[in-house]
């Protein structure tokens, strides 16, 4: 199979699969978000009726509007929604669907579910449940693939409270049900084993339900290549080529593409016929994924270790990389298999063209550890078309579940958006990608956008020096600060002119005066914004449609009370037009377009080369906060886990005072020094907002 041609992808027997099957009518969507939005639209293409679910919180959710009617179930929590499988199988008979489509994450692999869905006389869009169970089990699936032929490594089983001994480090517990990242930690000390052990059962046991866990090897500098496979109810089965996902955060994939431009030759063969060896081995019924770890080249001296990870039975949130080098739509060929139909391709028909790269974009702060960030969206657009399968064609293509006026719950994860690129080799893609994701513009919750255009740009990424360890080797893609100089400068100049015009339209007093209007003609408006922690300074005289700005500190006098030469930098402003949410200016010379939102004192502006998020400081200090005690509060909207302390206990800095769970991730709170517990606030099963406090601490050093 050739991973280089940029011919365009012509055949329609890869683009089209024949259309003699067409037993689906109407097909239930029981999911959420972006994926109910992609499987809507594929389905609609075909003919297909669709019916979606929602939750309390997603009634007015941009998946509802992507089907033709939805299925209301209820409670805000997955428990009380998503993952409420009677439910979802009664709406789909009270609504005459055909057919049950789990799209990924809640109910995707659960076995039970399937066979429920089958039971009720649906079409179940998916591996059978005999083959969900066997390799949704992680342990026997490493069993099966051993059985295979397929290249791995060996696995040690692991309880809460059975600790293996005399275990090589590192190692990874992993959590035997589900995936996603959830139930992994990593441990390169014995000492952390245990603890790591229950934290991951707990974890999966929140996720999955079932809170089996396992150790295995941890290559350091490893890769994450993963197999696309799909095959059908009768026995054929065919890869479509590898994805890598190395740039991972919390054991979650951040960036994926493909092909992988960090393995050989003889590694893409190994893991594409390995995967397929299994497929074939179990009769692969569907679209599947088989990942793999690969040890890095720059960091093996021999050819690299290949260990089997797990197999993926659904779709992936990455299969548009593997749909934009193939041609071809996983989700039709996932509806046609499903069906009885066979599949109209051989391996020797399956070609990969250019280069397809993937970036989710969260809800999440990378300066903070990757911080949920969770309120109202008030402004979301990306650059490029919506959800666009085929294309020969250089393209950036967006799924999403998002727009403007989504509220981000902590119930659910935080993925806002995916943006594809493709385009025929791999700097190309990055180019383009990096592009879209500049003119981006996205309010009201924090996101990673900047730290993706930073991955994007950063040579060892464009070298394909990207193993699992990647984001840890380049801590300063995490802190990536966006825009900056003339291009920071005009985004802080658009943000002050809308604050002053906001300020000026609210101003029934003095509204007939000129803006910054003084006795003394000499004296400008002086304006003082925050750019994150940093203060940016401002002094303008505005005549008209034009300004003559001062950027920089004010000049303060020295010890003896002489004033220093002004060196504040001199910048010309013509305001061309000012609208609410647009302002055209040109700065120095220079002409731009910027669009601008309000939020009380915080101003994000957007341009062509990326956005900012600016503040107003406060003129008043409240010092209330000091009365209600010191200790740690929950950093975002959660639920409470586990309580690790009780009143009167003595605590040592670090030390693990509770564990909340938001967007489906664990997030420890820890001493800030040490202290003695005065009160406890919370216990395990109670909700918590941003900004409870958890813990009172007495003494805290």
């Amino acid at each position: 199979m050739s991973t280089t041609s940029s011919t365009p992808v012509t055949d329609p027997s890869r683009t089209a699969p024949p259309s003699s099957v067409a037993q689906i009518g109407r097909l239930l969507i029981a999911n959420r978000g972006e994926i109910a939005v992609r499987i809507a639209h594929t389905a609609t293409a075909m003919g297909i009726d669709t019916v979606g679910v929602y939750s309390d919180p997603d009634a007015d959710a941009m998946h509802c509007d992507a089907v033709d009617v939805a299925v209301a179930l209820g409670g805000a929590s997955p428990a009380e929604s998503y993952l409420r499988g009677d439910a979802i199988i009664q709406g789909a008979l009270d609504t005459g669907c055909d057919a049950v489509h789990p799209g990924y994450g809640f109910l995707a692999e659960n076995a039970d579910f399937a066979r429920q869905v089958e039971a009720a006389g649906l079409t179940w869009v998916g591996p059978t449940p005999e083959q969900i169970t066997l390799l949704g089990d992680k342990v026997a699936a490493k069993r099966a693939a051993v059985e295979a032929g397929v290249p791995t490594t060996a696995i040690i089983e692991a309880s809460p409270g059975k600790v293996p001994g005399d275990v090589a480090m590192p190692v990874l517990v992993k959590a035997a049900a589900g995936g996603g990242g959830r139930g992994m930690r990593v441990v390169r000390n014995e000492s952390e084993l245990a603890d790591a052990i229950e934290a991951a059962s707990r974890e999966a046991k929140s996720a999955f339900g079932d809170g089996t866990v396992f150790i295995e090897p941890y290559i350091e500098h490893g890769r994450h290549i993963e197999v696309q496979i799909l095959g059908d109810a009768h026995g054929n089965v065919v890869h479509l080529g590898e994805r890598e996902c190395s740039i991972q955060r919390r054991n979650q994939k951040v960036i994926e593409e493909s092909p992988s431009a960090g393995i050989d030759g003889a590694t893409r063969a190994a893991v594409c016929e390995g995967a397929l060896a299994l497929a074939r081995h179990v009769g692969y019924r569907g679209a599947g994924t088989v990942e793999f770890l690969v040890g890095d080249a720059a960091h093996e001296t021999d050819d690299p270790t290949i260990t089997f990870l797990e197999v993926n039975t659904r779709l992936q949130v990455e299969h548009p990389v593997t749909e934009a080098v193939t041609g071809l739509d996983l989700v039709e060929w996932q509806l046609r298999v499903a069906t009885g139909e066979p599949l109209s391709i051989t391996q020797d028909d399956v070609r990969c063209d250019g280069h397809a790269i993937e970036v989710r974009v969260v809800a999440e702060d990378p300066a903070a550890g990757w911080l949920p960030s969770t309120g109202l969206v008030d402004g979301f657009s990306i650059d490029g078309p919506s959800i666009e399968v085929r294309s020969s064609t250089p393209m950036v293509r967006t799924d999403t579940g998002i727009r403007a006026g989504t509220e981000v719950s902590a119930d659910y994860d935080s993925l806002l958006a995916k943006v594809i690129a493709h385009a025929p080799t791999r700097s190309e893609a990055a180019r383009q990608l990096a592009r879209a994701l500049r003119r981006s513009n996205i309010t009201g919750v924090r996101t990673n956008v900047d730290t993706l255009v930073a991955v994007l740009g950063e040579p060892d990424f464009l070298a394909a020096r990207t193993p699992t360890s990647y984001l840890d080797g380049h801590p300063e893609v995490t802190e990536a600060p966006g825009p900056s100089g003339d291009d920071r400068l005009a985004l802080l100049i658009a943000a002050t002119f809308a604050l002053e015009q906001r300020d000026r339209a609210a101003n029934l007093a003095t509204g007939f005066a000129p803006s910054g209007f003084r006795n003394l003609l000499t004296q400008g408006q002086r304006v003082a914004l925050f750019d994150g922690d940093a203060p940016c300074d401002l002094e303008y005289v505005l005549t008209g449609d034009r300004a003559d700005l001062l950027v920089g500190p004010l000049p303060e006098p020295d010890e003896d009370g002489a004033l220093p030469a002004d060196e504040r930098r001199r910048v010309s402003v013509r305001l061309i037009r000012r609208e609410p949410s647009r302002t055209v200016l040109e700065v120095d010379g220079r002409r731009q377009v910027i669009h601008v939102r309000l939020d009380g004192d915080i101003i994000n502006a957007s341009g062509p080369f990326g956005s900012a998020t600016f503040t107003v400081p406060a003129r008043f200090v409240d010092h209330d906060i000091e009365a209600i005690g010191a200790g740690p509060v929950s950093p975002l909207p959660g639920t409470v886990l586990a309580v690790h302390v009780e009143a009167g206990q003595q605590v040592s800095d670090g030390e693990l005072l509770m564990v909340v769970e938001a967007m489906k991730m664990e997030h420890r709170i820890t001493a800030f020094g040490d202290a003695t517990v005065a009160e406890v606030h919370f216990v395990a099963g109670d909700r918590v907002d941003t900004g409870d406090l958890l813990v009172t601490l007495d003494g805290t050093d």
